[in-house]
């Protein structure tokens, strides 16, 4: 029986050997991306957002990862604070040694950690801050913005709003970066398609504190003929009611950035004030078999239908995940110029990056406010492809730093 039990003795102590040298082999070490964002103060819109950019990852890793290595993100919570935004990201780039950066909702949150990616050459992916000056005046070469700014998103606004016969407009708007921008920009163009118009009121309460009441007796002592309103969150939830006790709404046209996603409407409930136009995403009627997968696989995960930040979020990640696979690498040079021109996908569709000021053409879709069982949703809407609301080269080139596109 020895000659035979020697050589089985030796195999089992073989294969514990190889058992034991396999598991102890190196492991590829994972893509790691670090994600910032307003996850305690703003969990309307960044509950969500997380959750796609979960989903993501989870598909990504089941499929085997990147270059043969698992992706991991390390996420940080900013509370809406540009110097928060900056601590976490000094903290991602020396310590956590991420790759990539992400993320960012406030405007102003978003334009530190852009400041950061180009003084320590890090690919920042802007994923919600819409300000146009991130990727004008102050845009950079490592920084890359995915939603649609508010030049994008007041252009197609405004090719409703000029339809209307109103003559002298308000405005309404928090006064911080996102909101001066978006002013801005819907000044310019309305102003181009329609020269008679006249801005006759402007109302800027400070984010998050609006006082409903004040400033819509303001507004309405100019008598305007429409408002352009750009609050959000709980301001807007505070203006919708008290304009609706005033009868004020619907009887004047409002023209509102960002009003019909659902992270709002949810909110609105029976109080939603019909035809106001808006942007805004109505999930449940979108029937393109990208948006189909997206909302099964999202319902299927989280037991809930997608909003705004899940779409934001997922794609975020997605177009990290093409950038990695067209460099072939995660070096930061390699990967901004893999950025430039990028093309990838979306549950909106595709969508790529301009080459000239980093801006996505991902777009929004375009519709007015009405009530469906006491609950908001968006009618009479249209998918407005980003690409087609972008400006001209030479409108860039204008207002963005040459060295910023090398």
């Amino acid at each position: 029986m020895k000659p035979v039990l020697l050589p089985l003795m030796s195999m089992g102590l073989c294969a514990a050997l190889t058992a034991t040298m396999a598991s102890a082999a190196p492991q590829a070490k994972p893509i790691k991306i670090g994600e910032i964002n307003s996850y305690s103060n703003m969990a309307q819109f960044t509950t969500p957002y997380r959750q796609g950019w979960q989903l993501a990852v989870e598909q990504i890793n089941a499929a085997g990862g990147l270059l043969g290595r698992k992706v991991e993100v390390v996420a940080r919570d900013d509370g809406g604070k540009p110097e928060e935004a900056l601590k976490h990201a000094i903290e991602l780039t020396s310590n956590e040694k991420v790759d990539v950066l992400a993320g960012g909702f406030l405007s102003n949150v978003g334009l530190a950690l852009a400041d950061h990616a180009q003084k320590n050459q890090r690919l920042y992916v802007a994923s919600e801050p819409l300000t146009d000056a991130m990727v004008w005046e102050k845009g950079n070469r490592y920084t890359f913005r995915l939603r649609p700014s508010t030049y994008m998103q007041s252009a197609m606004l405004v090719e409703e709003a000029a339809k209307l016969p109103a003559k002298r407009w308000a405005v309404i708007a928090p006064n911080y970066e996102y909101g001066q921008s978006a002013v801005a920009s819907f000044k310019e163009l309305l102003k181009a398609k329609r020269p008679d118009v006249e801005f006759v009121g402007e109302q800027w309460p400070a984010l998050g504190k609006l006082d409903a009441g004040t400033t819509l007796q303001a507004i309405m002592q100019n008598r305007p003929d429409a408002i352009f309103n750009v609050t959000f969150g709980a301001d807007l939830a505070r203006l919708v009611r008290e304009g609706n006790q005033r009868n004020i709404f619907p009887k004047i046209p409002v023209v509102s950035l960002l009003s019909g996603e659902p992270e709002y409407l949810e909110t609105l409930k029976d109080e939603t004030p019909k035809n106001w136009i808006v942007t805004g995403y109505p999930w449940d009627q979108i029937d393109s078999a990208d948006h189909a997968s997206f909302a099964a696989n999202y319902y299927k995960k989280f037991n809930e239908n997608p909003k705004v930040g899940s779409v934001v979020g997922y794609s975020t990640m997605q177009a990290i995940f093409a950038a990695i696979k067209k460099a072939k690498s995660t070096d930061n040079e390699k990967l901004v110029l893999a950025m430039r021109g990028l093309k990838f996908s979306t549950p909106f569709g595709p969508a790529e990056f301009r080459a000239i000021d980093q801006q996505s053409t991902m777009g929004a879709y375009v519709g007015r406010l009405d009530l469906r069982g006491n609950k908001g949703t968006m009618v009479q809407w249209r998918y407005a492809d980003g690409k087609d609301y972008l400006p001209p080269d030479a409108y860039v080139r204008a207002r963005r730093p040459a060295e910023a596109s090398k």
